[in-house]
């Protein structure tokens, strides 16, 4: 049995959770059978059970194109020249709907049974047209198709199960909760301090720490909003960048800088930065926090439980399955709208209780380190890649069998 995935992220151009995943489940699965992935880039890479192929994103022929029609044009072109090559495997399986085009074609050209992650959904990510302007329709009806044509749909938690099938046609017997994993091995506690030093951190003082894109999504901004709440004593490190918009650059760099103008002690690193370095801001932070408004499952807090890092996050979608509370962390619950985009109903009384939950934690040092070790022991016991890809692995031979049936 051979796998093909098709993604938009495999490294080394990895910048969201979804490519994260695709990253580690990949690795898994080559263990356990042959594994091919076609991705957006330039990779060219063949090891023993594991071969990467990129495929050109961008391209001259676009810059005539509307500026936020540009990358749907170009996500369609690409999804067609992935499919040029034969496709020999047995399963296909895409992630994220900038791939998901690639897997509407190859089902139907080449027959092969569809699986689709469902990382999340564009009916509950309105801001997106901030992005892509009409595209939005474009990557809307992409997803919907996709979905509603796949032979399976994994979602990244039950909350997820739910949101599909409110949204999308889609027969609950296909779905299948399957939780997003983390490689405990790589992400642990390490002593090493230099990215620590390189920054600017003071060693000697606490920090709360956010590790994430600059998007609506996110919350970000709510965290620097409730920064001004925060114990003065309390350094804020802010591991933030690839913006999804221009404008909602310039909104994070105003707030921060208002914030800068009242304490010295907050400190924005705008690159991503690699693995290792990012392990050591977790490993050293005395919170991390997570201010999504929306998260089908949050795996940025799985990494943060690896390091034995306590965490604070917003009370919504798949974080409620990740994050216990009172035990790993606080969950703060949030007056949502009842539909997307789901701001806070009141942002300013989100970013007090924010500030409240890892003004609790910061000040109590056997309490991070109780949430901590109680957070590494629950990826050890549920989200280790491992037992994840072989849930993955039954549910394709469960689709072949199915097909080789008809």
């Amino acid at each position: 049995m051979k796998a093909l995935f098709y993604t938009r992220e495999f490294p080394p151009y990895v910048y969201g959770g979804a490519g994260v995943h695709v990253e580690y489940l990949a690795a898994e699965l080559a263990k356990l059978m042959p594994m091919e992935v076609r991705s957006f880039g330039d990779q060219n890479d063949i090891s023993k059970n594991l071969k990467v192929k990129g495929f050109e994103f961008e391209n001259a022929d676009f810059d005539s194109a509307d500026g936020k029609l540009k990358a749907v044009l170009q996500t369609l072109r690409t999804c067609v020249n992935m499919n040029i090559d034969p496709v020999d495997a047995d399963i296909v399986h895409c992630h994220t709907w900038y791939a998901h085009f690639a897997g509407i074609v190859a089902k139907l050209c080449y027959g092969t049974p569809l699986v689709i992650t469902t990382h999340s959904l564009e009916p509950l990510r309105p801001w997106k047209r901030e992005q892509l302007g009409r595209g939005y329709e474009a990557s809307s009806w992409i997803e919907k198709t996709a979905i509603e044509m796949a032979d399976a749909v994994i979602a990244v938690s039950e909350e997820t199960k739910t949101d599909l099938l409110h949204h999308f046609n889609v027969d609950p017997e296909k779905i299948k909760v399957i939780y997003n994993g983390i490689n405990l091995k790589e992400y642990a506690v390490t002593s090493q301090t230099n990215t620590l030093t390189q920054y600017g951190v003071n060693l000697e003082k606490p920090y709360v720490l956010f590790v994430g894109r600059i998007t609506r999504q996110k919350g970000i901004i709510h965290l620097v909003n409730a920064i001004q709440h925060i114990d003065k004593d309390t350094q804020i490190v802010l591991c933030a960048g690839a913006p999804d918009t221009k404008e909602i650059a310039a909104e994070m760099k105003a707030s921060v800088d208002a914030v800068k103008q009242e304490r010295d002690n907050v400190i924005w690193i705008a690159d991503m930065l690699p693995k290792p370095q990012v392990i050591e801001l977790y490993s050293h932070a005395a919170v991390f926090c997570c201010p999504s408004i929306y998260e089908p499952f949050g795996i940025i807090n799985l990494e943060a439980m690896a390091c034995e890092t306590a965490v604070v996050a917003s009370a919504v979608g798949g974080i409620k399955e990740v994050v216990v509370q009172d035990e790993t962390g606080y969950l703060v619950p949030v007056a949502q709208q009842k539909e997307a985009p789901f701001e806070p109903m009141d942002p300013e009384e989100f970013s007090k209780d924010l500030a409240s939950a890892i003004n609790k934690v910061v000040n109590d040092k056997d309490l991070q380190a109780a949430m901590g070790k109680a957070g590494r022991a629950r990826v050890e016991a549920i989200f280790d890649w491992s037992a994840i890809a072989k849930q993955v692995q039954e549910l394709y031979q469960t689709l072949i069998h199915t097909h080789d049936d008809k």
